[in-house]
C-alpha cells in the first residue's frame, strides 16, 4: 500500500477514534465501567491520542521535500512557530491547563470569552493550522497532514459549536453573535 494512502486511512483511524473518545457517551460509559477511568479519563484520552498520533506519523517514513524555504526566511518562519506555539499554551491557560491536560479532575466549566476567545471562538484550532503551515520545510507527509488537520479541526469546531450551545445556552449564542468561528475579523471598532 502506497504510505500516503496508508497515512490516510491511519489520519482516519486516528479521528474517528479520537472524536468517538471525546463525546460525553463515551465519558458516561467509562464512569459506569469503573469510577477511576471516569476520574482520569481526560488523562488517559490525552495519553492514548499521542499514541495514536505518533501511529499515524509512523506510517509515512520517507516523505519527499516539496519545497524549503532557504536562509533566514527559514528561521523567521521558525521563530513564528514559537510565537503560535506560546499563543497556543496562553489561550490553553485561558480555558485551564490542567484540565485540558487531564491532571485536574474537576468538571466545573465556565464559559470564556476573553483573551484569544474574544478574537476567534476556536483559537486552538486557528492557532494549530497557523502552526502546520508555517512550516519551513514542507514534505508530502507535513502537507498531508496539514491538509487533513484543517478539514478535522473545522469539523470538530462544528462540533463543538453544538456541544457549547448546549451546555451554555443564550450566552454562547450572543457570544457566536460577537466573536468570529474561526477567522478573526480584521475590521477595526470604527468599521463597526
Amino acid at each position: 500500500m502506497p504510505a500516503h494512502i496508508n497515512f490516510i486511512i491511519r489520519f482516519a483511524v486516528f479521528a474517528i477514534i479520537h472524536s468517538l473518545l471525546a463525546t460525553c457517551s463515551a465519558k458516561q460509559l467509562a464512569e459506569q465501567l469503573h469510577p477511576v477511568l471516569s476520574r482520569f479519563y481526560r488523562l488517559l484520552y490525552n495519553l492514548l491520542s499521542l499514541a495514536m498520533f505518533a501511529w499515524v506519523m509512523a506510517a509515512y517514513r520517507h516523505s519527499p521535500v516539496i519545497y524549503f524555504v532557504p536562509g533566514a526566511w527559514s528561521l523567521l518562519l521558525y521563530i513564528l512557530q514559537l510565537a503560535v506555539l506560546f499563543m497556543l499554551f496562553i489561550a490553553l491557560r485561558q480555558t485551564g491547563l490542567r484540565s485540558f491536560a487531564g491532571w485536574n479532575s474537576s468538571s466545573d466549566s465556565t464559559l470564556v470569552t476573553g483573551g484569544f476567545y474574544g478574537i476567534v471562538r476556536h483559537p486552538l484550532y486557528l492557532l494549530s493550522s497557523l502552526f502546520l503551515l508555517l512550516t519551513p520545510v514542507m514534505t508530502a507527509q507535513w502537507a498531508l497532514l496539514t491538509i487533513l488537520s484543517v478539514m478535522y479541526f473545522l469539523l470538530g469546531a462544528i462540533i463543538e459549536e453544538k456541544r457549547m450551545g448546549e451546555l451554555y445556552g443564550l450566552p454562547y449564542t450572543e457570544y457566536c453573535r460577537r466573536v468570529p468561528f474561526i477567522i478573526p475579523n480584521v475590521r477595526t471598532h470604527n468599521d463597526s
